[in-house]
């Protein structure tokens, strides 16, 4: 449940005025609840329309005040823990920047279980504003967040030979994580290559596709990094940037990237061999776009 006034803060806040900002909210009962807390990233991101900008979401959402521009989620980002990762409503960009620094605030709270489409994001530890790890139980609402979500299986991945199923979304992805001949592809080449192998039945399939944005972050575990996967995974030749299929409407010369570094979310341009392409099949995202 999300307030439906993006703009409830008024004005930019640091991350931390923005966890007291929702302490506040939740001392006054705002609209009848004492739950309140920002969202973590996976929350937030499930809000947002790939199809859409000036707002990000979708054409008929009710909201009010909506910034065309960042929203703290409560996740810090595990490489830089002075960062916390935030999600742009303006276009969807997905990255992290300092705590310190100011950003809209659109709180959440839990109902009765979580929604059945928005999984947990791996990370465990809490951490202050100064970016130091700290114990959740003074950090209640950060923990609230971090523990929110569909928890993933025991195992999650499942090898078989040259591929691997994801038991958390039920996608399959090709074991190799690094696709072709080349590092780095341009997005024509991440198609062709793709048609290739499907003529080719490769590991016995011909419905190999690439992956879009939601699926490429759907593997994402936010407690991790370089690369930002369970440190378990059964993936080899992981590389640091991968295409998505999910053109920008931004600018549709640019297609959404996944960076694996850290879990970022952000736009390479098609014609250039920026990225590498990493095969998925299974079920595709519902028309929102918003399966993941």
């Amino acid at each position: 449940m999300w307030v439906r006034d993006a703009g409830l803060s008024e004005f930019p806040l640091t991350w931390k005025e923005a966890f007291s900002f929702v302490d506040d909210m939740n001392r006054n009962r705002y609209a009848g609840y004492s739950n309140w807390r920002l969202p973590n990233r996976r929350e937030i991101f499930s809000l947002v329309s790939h199809s859409r900008v000036n707002p990000s979401l979708s054409e008929d959402h009710p909201f009010t005040n909506v910034f065309h521009g960042y929203y703290w989620t409560a996740n810090t980002c595990a490489r830089l823990p002075g960062e916390a990762w935030y999600v742009h409503f303006g276009g969807a960009k997905v990255y992290r920047g300092m705590k310190h620094a100011s950003n809209m605030v659109w709180p959440v709270r839990e109902t009765t279980s979580p929604p059945p489409n928005i999984f947990s994001t791996g990370q465990t530890w809490c951490y202050d504003e100064k970016g130091q790890a700290a114990s959740c139980e003074k950090h209640p609402l950060q923990h609230m967040a971090l523990a929110a979500g569909i928890k993933w299986p025991e195992p999650r991945f499942h090898a078989q030979d040259a591929t691997v199923l994801d038991r958390l979304t039920g996608l399959t992805w090709t074991r190799e994580a690094r696709y072709g001949e080349h590092l780095l592809v341009t997005w024509k080449d991440a198609h062709e290559k793709i048609s290739s192998m499907n003529r080719e039945n490769m590991h016995g399939f011909s419905d190999w596709r690439i992956p879009s944005i939601r699926e490429l972050e759907s593997l994402a575990d936010l407690g991790h990094y370089s690369p930002a996967l369970p440190p378990d995974h059964p993936f080899s030749n992981v590389s640091d940037f991968y295409w998505s299929f999910t053109t920008s409407m931004l600018e549709i010369r640019y297609v959404w990237a996944f960076y694996m570094q850290d879990g970022a979310i952000g736009v390479g341009f098609k014609e250039n061999p920026e990225f590498s392409l990493w095969p998925v099949r299974g079920e595709k995202e519902n028309v929102s776009g918003n399966l993941f």
